[in-house]
């Protein structure tokens, strides 16, 4: 199992959250400072606590998806150890976000960190329960479900699209998308969502199986392969 991952750039993001984080605490200090020490200057302490507010969601979205370990990445990696050496997984070293290449075929990874349960109910996906914090998070710092139909529409068309790049329009793969949920309470109902999804720890066996009827020969894999970044 090859991993290949854009540290620079998981690096820079993390170190945006962080900073972020803190401009937030100082914005929303001077705030409160203004309403105690300058009360008529209310309008400018109402400006900062809605301006703080806000970095504040950024920080910790930022925080949460590139900073906070274990990363998303880190955990399809340790989802996907054990594999074949001609697995490989691509992490923001491409236009798509995790990009896997194998005897499996090519999937693009849609990864998501929601708790609770995660059901595809009447073509839409839904999350429902997770407690209290489940309930908080997803009103502060972690972003909503949100269409995950219509990004992993995106992120193939984007595989798609640079793979033609890299190797020509009639040498493309197919390439797929799997939904990954990576949050260790989670629980998925995928019912019958036209694209697969599960959790983090069924990743391994669920490609296993896939690779069983081989959808990319070895000489397939080592053209891709050949043709995707090495570090």
């Amino acid at each position: 199992m090859r991993i290949i991952k854009n540290e620079k750039l998981i690096q820079r993001n993390g170190k945006i959250g962080n900073w972020v984080s803190l401009g937030a605490l100082v914005v929303l200090g001077g705030g409160m400072y203004i309403s105690f020490a300058q009360p008529q200057w209310a309008v400018y302490s109402f400006v900062c606590l809605i301006v703080g507010f806000f970095m504040t969601q950024v920080g910790m979205y930022m925080g949460n998806r590139w900073g906070r370990s274990p990363r998303r990445d880190e955990k399809i990696d340790a989802g996907l150890k054990g594999l074949h050496s001609e697995f490989s997984i691509y992490h923001y070293a491409t236009p798509v976000s995790h990009l896997l290449v194998g005897p499996a075929g090519v999937w693009a990874l849609v990864a998501y960190h929601q708790g609770g349960a995660v059901a595809y109910e009447k073509n839409r996906w839904k999350i429902r329960g997770g407690g209290f914090m489940a309930g908080y998070m997803r009103i502060f710092g972690q972003e909503g479900l949100g269409r995950p139909d219509l990004e992993a529409e995106n992120e193939v068309a984007s595989a798609k699209k640079y793979l033609a790049k890299q190797l020509g329009e009639e040498a493309v793969p197919e390439v797929k998308a799997l939904l990954v949920f990576t949050h260790d309470q989670v629980k998925v109902e995928a019912g019958e969502s036209p694209i697969p999804a599960l959790t983090v720890k069924q990743l391994k066996s669920f490609l296993r199986e896939e690779s069983k009827n081989r959808k990319l020969s070895s000489g397939q894999i080592q053209r891709i392969v050949a043709a995707l970044p090495r570090e």
